[in-house]
């Protein structure tokens, strides 16, 4: 099982990896707007594992699938033995016996590490409360697509420093470019959380205006992430002066790019003149998960493909 390939976390690939990866996604996403049929996965299953709630994660994958020509199988913990106790070891032997890949949507990361360490299969990670490297392989694809590459560029992190934001922080090293993160007090990085140890590529401003000057791309995420929705009323508070907004863009590089993982909540994290304006690329990132989830997935069942 150790020499299975996962993608647990975006460290878990090399930068010749993503640039493989990044023109793959290019090459497949022009069969797929130009209507050309493409089934490199015909007859490989998809199991879909899902503890958190989902959208994005879900509509992207079960369709990348079936337009691989694969099917995918949609397992909800509420409605499998998961929910009831089984231990993860015993369902990862099971599950991955019964399917050609599998993507898990969980709470602690050691969930699904602990799912691929079992599994006869290739694990991806669809979010954990730490990381969710398929948001952020969209995200630098869409940048590339709009502005070219991202090596030496400048992200600014605006909000909370969540598992996009290590992500983030993750991609930097690997790809070198650089993160400027902006938190209110009390929600700072945790560099042991987020996997930096001494990394030359992050910075911590407390001034989100300063964190924004000059950068290529300004992005965010709700002020309240799953499961903490308790504090929904006091992060309100903590976070009013952590809003992106025209100023914020109009500090940035004048060709920055708005980038946001959705849902979104206008008059919140972002002002509508942002999400809604011309330096606003997010609905082709939301579009980008299908083009780089297929990407991931013919990756990790047939390796390296030319095409």
């Amino acid at each position: 099982m150790s020499s299975i390939k996962h993608f647990l976390q975006f460290k878990d690939f090399t930068r010749e990896e993503f640039d493989y990866l990044f023109a793959r996604t290019r090459w497949i996403k022009d069969q797929f707007k130009n209507y050309k049929q493409y089934w490199p996965l015909t007859d490989r299953t998809l199991v879909m594992i899902f503890e958190k709630a989902s959208t994005r994660t879900r509509l992207s994958f079960e369709a990348g699938m079936q337009q691989l020509g694969g099917s995918a199988i949609y397992l909800n913990t509420r409605d499998s033995q998961l929910g009831r106790g089984e231990p993860v070891e015993d369902a990862a032997q099971v599950i991955s016996r019964m399917s050609d890949i599998v993507m898990i949507r969980t709470f602690e990361q050691e969930i699904i590490e602990r799912f691929a360490a079992n599994s006869r299969v290739p694990v991806i990670n669809g979010l954990t409360n730490e990381y969710h490297p398929c948001q952020i392989m969209a995200d630098i694809f869409t940048y590339i697509e709009h502005r070219g590459p991202i090596q030496g560029k400048t992200v600014a992190w605006i909000g909370d420093s969540n598992n996009v934001c290590n992500t983030w922080l993750q991609a930097a090293e690997v790809l070198d470019f650089n993160v400027h993160v902006s938190t209110p007090p009390g929600y700072e990085v945790e560099a042991e959380r987020a996997g930096l140890y001494g990394t030359a590529n992050f910075e911590q401003f407390s001034d989100p205006m300063e964190a924004a000057k000059g950068a290529d791309i300004v992005t965010t995420d709700v002020w309240t992430s799953m499961g903490f929705e308790a504090e929904n009323e006091e992060r309100l508070k903590d976070f009013a002066d952590w809003q992106v907004d025209g100023d914020m863009m109009r500090i940035a590089k004048s060709d920055a790019i708005f980038l946001h993982c959705l849902p979104a909540h206008r008059g919140e994290e972002v002002t509508a003149e942002v999400i809604d304006g011309p330096q606003s690329a997010v609905w082709d990132e939301a579009e980008n998960r299908l083009h780089t989830q297929k990407a991931l997935m013919e990756y990790l069942l047939l390796g390296r493909v030319n095409s």
